[in-house]
């Protein structure tokens, strides 16, 4: 009889050990469910920043040679300007024609004319 006592003391022991592993197993299995889903949308949101990186990357490269470009074309227009003041000089120390043109002008725009005009006509020189 003990030993009969005994067996069912393991038997409900082991039912409830049993049960208790039970609910942890799907306790996990709702836990890994969850983190599954959370993976999935982690990998949605890298691959949807990967692609507007390389839309950004795009977009600074094209500002990149549009920026080179505009930045070679300012430095042809200052060098232009450095040229038309070297002619502006030369022809104060002639005669002073230049500085007059320039003492007429309404604006700045027309000054600047005057001294592109000037720096192609040097072109055009030699």
């Amino acid at each position: 009889e003990h030993r009969s006592k005994d067996l069912q003391y393991e038997i409900k022991t082991g039912k409830d050990e049993k049960a208790e592993l039970e609910a942890t197993i799907a306790k996990e299995d709702a836990k890994s469910g969850a983190l599954g889903e959370k993976i999935d949308e982690l990998a949605g949101a890298i691959a949807t920043d990967e692609g507007d990186l390389k839309k950004a990357t795009e977009i600074r490269e094209r500002e990149f040679a549009d920026f080179s470009a505009e930045e070679k074309e300012l430095l042809e227009v200052i060098d232009m300007i450095k040229r038309a003041i070297g002619i502006l000089e030369r022809e104060m120390a002639k005669s002073g024609a230049a500085m007059v043109q320039l003492k007429n002008s309404n604006s700045v725009v027309q000054a600047l004319n005057v001294l592109v005009h000037a720096a192609a006509l040097s072109a055009q020189d030699g």
